[in-house]
Parts: structure tokens; sequence; C-alpha cells
């Protein structure tokens, strides 16, 4: 049976130039097919890459794990030292946040004002710790407060010098000055656009909370000083997000030390890690705190886009279904063409089952060459995707400039899959025809 396959394979596979037809309508099937394929591949490549930045940036902002406070008196500090002494590996940022409106002039901006500890959102949050590490912030806030940085005596001038200049102790000198003015803020880029603001300016908070006076109830007001600016990539997020001091926001809200709207917990393995933190809550702090992970925050979200891609898989499959209905056309015109030829093959002694199988892998040979083909200009195509800035993308809208890619291994499994399927399915039916010619019919008549 093989070598009746072998032979006849590169026959029926050869433009033919008394029928040209029908090899332009293979090689019309052999094209489609990758083609298929290769946009199949770039496509499932861009929206699990889109995916995949929207996940990144939403889980820098919402933090993987968060303890949040189940009562109205807040988490406070017998759970953050609790969770800190059960769970060391982990790391830890209490906070408190309040709404506010934003005022400059005449505009005005809604935010919400988050007050945290920046040495331990520093490091849990790397937008916070990346504005940390401007040398703008060290500089302009210590010429505003007149505060002098200095480091403690070294061995040499150019060590002292060399230390000074690492990422690290830039972040903890910034610390060290934003924490001297209580009532300094970092704010988003968007935030600053809005508002045309500059490191030292002033800008005027209202918070919700009112206060009493002698004409009735007044939003509380507080001026605090832009100590820098942060960049998340998420225009939402620049435009509403702001830092505080801790203390700060303790004082606007009359709270004393120690009590917390909740704690953001870093952790590289939040979806594992929830289950063991939960427990701890539900025994040691029982409806007092419970937690909840970025992924349960964002849900509807993340649901949405996979369903997007699931129903762009297959719509786009149908190009390979499309492409497919050449084969099954291409490999009937053989059939027909090639009439007397299977009549005298099955006289000879060949089985139907032989006959079958050669029209079966001529359909299958032009059809995985196609997926071959498809293969090879998906990885051409994402290559130059990735290296040259064909396509740019507004990055106040998705987040980044670069058009991320990201084409996983299921992704591509499966659709290598379906169009190998597909194609199977395409030769099947035209090679079971060719095997039901009736010889003694086709012999006797033509």
């Amino acid at each position: 049976m093989k070598a009746l396959i072998l032979y006849l394979l590169p026959r029926y596979l050869r433009f033919d130039k008394t029928q040209p037809f029908i090899s332009i309508t293979a090689l019309l099937a052999f094209f489609g097919v990758g083609i298929g394929v290769m946009v199949l591949c770039v496509a499932m490549a861009i929206m699990n890459g889109m995916t995949k930045e929207f996940e990144r940036k939403l889980f820098v902002m919402n933090y993987p794990l968060s303890v949040y406070s189940m009562t109205y008196a807040g988490v406070d500090d017998e759970i953050l030292q609790a969770l800190k002494k059960q769970f060391p590996q982990f790391l830890f940022s209490p906070y408190l946040r309040y709404q506010a409106v934003g005022k400059v002039g005449n505009t005005m901006n809604a935010a919400m004002v988050f007050g945290v500890d920046m040495n331990a959102e520093s490091q849990i949050n790397e937008v916070v710790r990346k504005a940390l590490e401007s040398q703008e912030i060290l500089q302009d806030s210590a010429e505003s407060q007149s505060f002098n940085v200095s480091q403690k005596t070294n061995n040499t001038q150019d060590s002292s010098q060399t230390l000074k200049n690492t990422p690290q102790h830039i972040r903890e000198q910034n610390i060290l000055a934003f924490s001297q003015k209580e009532f300094s803020i970092l704010i988003g880029k968007g935030f600053e656009e809005n508002f045309g603001l500059e490191v030292n300016d002033k800008l005027d908070l209202f918070f919700t909370q009112l206060e009493p006076s002698g004409f009735g109830y007044t939003p509380i007001t507080k001026r605090f000083n832009v100590a820098g600016f942060f960049e998340s990539g998420l225009r939402a997020y620049d435009e509403a997000y702001t830092y505080t001091n801790l203390s700060a926001l303790q004082k606007i809200r009359r709270l004393p030390p120690g009590i917390y709207d909740g704690i953001h917990i870093h952790t590289p393995k939040p979806m594992e890690d929830i289950t063991p933190i939960r427990n701890f809550l539900e025994i040691e702090f029982p409806q007092r705190a419970g937690i909840e992970g970025w992924w349960q925050q964002n849900g509807n979200f993340f649901s949405a886009m996979e369903l997007e891609k699931r129903a762009l898989f297959i719509v786009l499959m149908l190009i390979i279904v499309m492409a497919s209905l050449n084969i099954i056309s291409s490999l009937l015109m053989v059939v027909m063409n090639r009439r007397k030829e299977i009549a005298l093959l099955l006289s000879l002694g060949a089985s139907k089952q032989e006959i079958k199988g050669v029209f079966f892998w001529v359909g299958n040979t032009i059809g995985l060459s196609g997926i071959v083909l498809g293969i090879v200009l998906a990885g051409v195509a994402l290559y130059v995707l990735d290296t040259f800035p064909i396509i740019s993308l507004p990055a106040d809208v998705y987040g980044s400039s670069k058009l991320p890619l990201d084409l996983s291994l299921l992704d591509f499994s499966l659709t290598i899959l379906g169009a190998i399927i597909i194609v199977c399915l395409s030769s099947y039916y035209p090679a079971k025809k060719a095997s039901m010619v009736d010889t003694l019919q086709v012999l006797r008549n033509e």
C-alpha cells in the first residue's frame, strides 16, 4: 500500500497542463490553509499579549492579595503583626484610602488618595518604587525643604559617590525626604497633565468628610506639596490614584495610629497563598478580616477578554475551513479526471483501501504543506511585528505603545491541531468517493 501511495502521490500532485484549473485550485487550497494558520497564530499572539499586558498592569496597581475589614472598626495593627509573624516570607503594606477632589485654580479632578508607609509600599508596588528612584524627587524635594541629604563617612570619596547613585540609595533618600514633610503627595502623570503641575507645586484636596462650620457643613480641605509623579501605563489609574503618608491621612480622617482600611500583600504565588492566609484569618480573627486576590477584583474584565479570545479563535478558524473547501473541490476534480486510471488499478488488483489512501494523502499533502507554510509565515510575521515598530498603539488607551505579542504553547497547539483535523476531514470525503468508482461501468463506457 505504501509503495502505491509513494508512486502515485507525486503524479497526482504534478501540474497538469491539460487541466490547469485543478492545479490552480490545489494551490489556492495550499496558500489558503497557510494564510489561515498564520493569521490565527498572529491573532492569538496579540490577544494573549494584550491580556498579559493588562494583567501585568492590573497586578501592579491592584496588588496580588488584599486584606480587608469585615467590620466598621477597620484592620488594626494586631492583625498586621500577626500576619507578619505567621507569614514572614511575604511583604505587607498597610493602607488607608479616601475619596477626594483635587483643585488647582479653576480645574478640578476626582482622586483616590492612598495613605501608605512609603518604605513598605515601595517594596511591593513597582510603580511607586520607580517613581521614588527618580533623581528629580530627591533634588527638588530636598531643596524645597532645605533638607540636606548626606551619606555616612565611607572609606573613599569615589565609593561614596558610587553608593549615592544606586537606585536603592536614591529610593531610601527620597522616602526620607518624602516623610520629612508629612503632607507630601505622589501623583500620576495623568493627574499632572490635567493640572499642569510640577514638583513642589501645591495641590488642594477636598475630602468627602464634612465638618461643621458657622453656616453649616463644609468639606475638609488640605493643601499638599507635590513631591513627584508616577506612571503606571494605564491612564485611568494615573488620573485618579495619589499616594501620601499614612500619618497624613490618619490625621485627616481623625483615626488613631494602628488602624487601617486594609493590608496589601505581595507574594509570588498569590493564587496558592491566598488559601493559607484565609484559613489563618478565619481561625485567629473570625468575622474581622477577609482576603481577596487581584483576579477576583477584576474577574469580569478577564472573563470578557477570554470570551473574546475564544470567539476570535472560532471565527479565524473559519478561514482554514474555507481553504479546505478548495482541497475538496480539487480532489474531486482529480478523481473525476482519473476515473479510468482508478478503474484500471482496481482491475489490476489494487484494493479500495489503497485507492482511498492514495487520494487521502494527496489532500493531506496539500493541507499539511499549507500548515507548515503558515507556521513559517507566522514566525516571520511575529518577528517583524516584535522587532520593527510597524504598529504603534496609543499608550494612554492600551497601556503600552508597543504591540504586545505572546503566542502561548497551548494556543499554538490548538491552532495546529484544529488545522490538521480540518485538513484530514476535507481529504477523507474525496478519497472515499475515489474508492467507490464502479470498475466495470468505467471500463465499459470509457
